[in-house]
């Protein structure tokens, strides 16, 4: 059995058309994919506990995609003035990451929550077996943007204590 699917395999028998089984098909990636594979825009991480920066981290067990995407915001404007990337995962996974780095610079946290993976999925072309890259960067954002606002709560909830020993550390600096 494993020799003849092999000869089929080799095309060393008379029938012209392999069977479904032994049938190999390249699989195509998009442009778009490549092109972000290829030349990813963002790579890298800032300091996780920079109080501007929000830090999602997520991931896909079943395929072993890792996402890690940072997003940093300007206290006055509120609007995200730079993101980076980290990704562990197949090129569809990387490209979305790097996709969606570029989407949320200079906007504001709310309207980075609007960003679907449907429309990243849309942009790169993928195919419906690499949806859950697309997924995973959705996923991101919505981390990061949590983890930005549970910063800003802390940092408010702190600012009241901060104000109680300032008048103690600026007699202690005197």
């Amino acid at each position: 059995m494993l020799r003849l699917a092999s000869k089929r395999l080799l095309g060393l028998t008379s029938r012209e058309i392999p069977s479904r089984s032994v049938q190999i098909l390249p699989r195509l990636y998009h442009e778009n994919v490549i092109e972000h594979y290829n030349n990813p825009r963002n790579v890298g991480s800032f300091d996780k506990n920079d109080p501007n920066v929000g830090t999602g981290l997520v991931g896909a067990p079943a395929c072993g995609d890792v996402m890690k995407l940072q997003i940093k915001i300007d206290e006055e404007s509120g609007k995200i003035v730079d993101a980076c990337f980290k990704t562990f995962g197949c090129g569809s996974a990387i490209a979305s990451s790097s996709v969606a780095t570029e989407w949320v610079k200079g906007k504001s946290m709310d309207e980075v929550l609007t960003i679907k993976n449907t429309e990243i999925a849309k942009h790169l072309s993928l195919p419906p077996v690499k949806l859950h890259c697309s997924m995973l960067a959705e996923d991101a954002i919505k981390a990061a943007v949590k983890d930005m606002e549970l910063k800003r709560a802390k940092l408010k909830g702190n600012s009241s204590a901060d104000a109680a020993n300032a008048p103690i550390e600026k007699a202690a600096d005197a």
